[in-house]
Order: structure tokens, then C-alpha cells, then sequence
């Protein structure tokens, strides 16, 4: 295993003092870099450890905050905070774009090769910074199908991976086949890979409190979901010493 480094930042975005998680991978070169969004709960060390897993493969990893260094564990207080923000693209824009920030302001990030990948609320926000035209090289959602303003995802500039569970409720198949004709309309380089008898946030652990209907834990699919990530970032943005 490489020696991998770690660091909180702070940054100011949404009206709030944002919490993030970088890490860096060994060596002193510029890296690919790599935005982490996290589930509407916000960060917590689960989120972390994939920064710190995709810094072993190479990257410079931000996991980025929500809430302003809090994780929200009552499902309805998440709600409160995350259904306003995704019907807002310009905060999620917002948000991507400060956590981009400092991304960029880490001297190993390579400008020219940064891709974005989240999950739920982090992946719709990897989505709006592909439709604002950001120059990423790779964007990744897992269970953040949303539909953007119309015609803004003829912007997006680089091939999109999205995954999503065959039993999410909350991404059911109408919001996937939306979400489909959005990219094909918009000419953009697209995957869908729905993954058979998961539910919503089939990637995160199981955690010790009261969960929405159709949230649960599928760890062969959560471990397929991140395999897929991880060959997404190795082709489009691959390591290269």
C-alpha cells in the first residue's frame, strides 16, 4: 500500500463553513484529481475512506461536504436540508464549485484531468457541474439521476457513467429513463448500469439508525459499483507516472 496523506479543509460555500477530506497520494508529481460528493447525510468516514482508497490508486481525492461538517442522521431533518437543495441546480452548482476550488488550489492536482463521482445528493452535484460546463474528464453518479434544466447537459464535455439499484423507489425507472433521454438528447457519451435487487443507497454500509423505505446495504453490488468507478477513472482519467 502507498502512503497516502490527509488533510481536512475548510471552505466557505452555501452560507456555511464546509468540512471536506483531501488525500493525496504518494510522490510529489501532479496527479489526476478526483471530487468525491457524498450521500444526502452528508460526510463521514465512510466517505473518506474513498478518498483515501482512490489516493492509493494514484489521485488526489477531495471528499466534499453538505452541511457544513455535520452528518445528518434523521432521515426527515435530511430530507429538510436536501430536497430544496436539488431543486436548486444553481446551490448545487454552488457547492461543487467551491469543493472544485480547492481541489484546483492543491498543487498535485493536475487541471486539465479532474473528474467528479458522487452518490444521491453528491452525484446530482457531479451532474450540474457537468451542466454548467465544467471541463471534467469523467463524471460518476450512483443513485443521483436527476434531470437538468433543459438543454444544459449539451455542456457536459466528458463521458458519463451513472449506476442505479433495480429496486430504488426513490430512482425509479421513469426518473432513469428521463435521465437516459436527457443525456442521448444532449449528445452526451453515456452508461446506465442498474444493478439487479439493490435498493437506494445499496454502496453505503448499513448504519445503526432509522433509514428511509428502500434504503439498504448490498455489499456485492456496492462492491461492483465501486469496480465500475474505478474503470471509469482509469479510462478516462487514467494514473500516469
Amino acid at each position: 500500500m502507498t502512503m497516502v496523506t490527509t488533510r481536512t479543509v475548510e471552505y466557505p460555500a452555501d452560507g456555511m463553513t464546509m468540512i471536506g477530506h483531501l488525500a493525496l497520494p504518494a510522490g510529489t508529481g501532479r496527479r489526476p484529481a478526483v471530487l468525491i460528493g457524498p450521500e444526502g447525510p452528508g460526510l463521514n468516514d465512510f466517505q473518506r475512506r474513498r478518498a483515501d482508497a482512490l489516493a492509493e490508486l494514484g489521485y488526489v481525492a477531495l471528499a466534499f461536504d453538505l452541511h457544513g461538517g455535520r452528518w445528518i442522521s434523521d432521515p426527515q431533518e435530511m430530507l429538510a436540508r436536501v430536497m430544496p437543495l436539488l431543486d436548486d441546480p444553481d446551490r448545487m452548482r454552488g457547492i461543487g464549485h467551491a469543493a472544485l476550488d480547492v481541489l484546483l488550489a492543491e498543487p498535485r492536482t493536475d487541471p486539465e484531468r479532474i473528474a467528479a463521482i458522487g452518490y444521491g445528493t453528491g452525484g446530482a452535484i457531479a451532474l450540474e457541474l457537468g451542466r454548467d460546463g465544467v471541463d471534467l474528464r469523467a463524471i460518476g453518479t450512483v443513485n443521483g439521476l436527476v434531470t437538468g434544466r433543459p438543454g444544459e447537459a449539451a455542456r457536459i464535455r466528458c463521458p458519463v457513467w451513472a449506476g442505479v439499484g433495480s429496486e430504488d423507489p426513490i430512482m425509479p425507472p421513469e426518473r432513469r429513463d428521463s435521465f437516459a433521454a436527457e443525456m442521448q438528447a444532449a449528445g452526451v457519451d453515456w452508461r446506465l448500469v442498474v444493478y439487479g435487487g439493490a435498493q437506494h443507497a445499496f454502496h453505503h454500509p448499513t448504519v445503526g439508525h432509522a433509514v428511509l423505505p428502500g434504503v439498504a446495504h448490498h455489499p456485492q453490488q456496492a462492491q461492483r459499483a465501486w469496480r465500475d468507478i474505478v474503470g471509469l477513472l482509469a479510462e478516462c482519467v487514467p494514473v500516469q507516472e
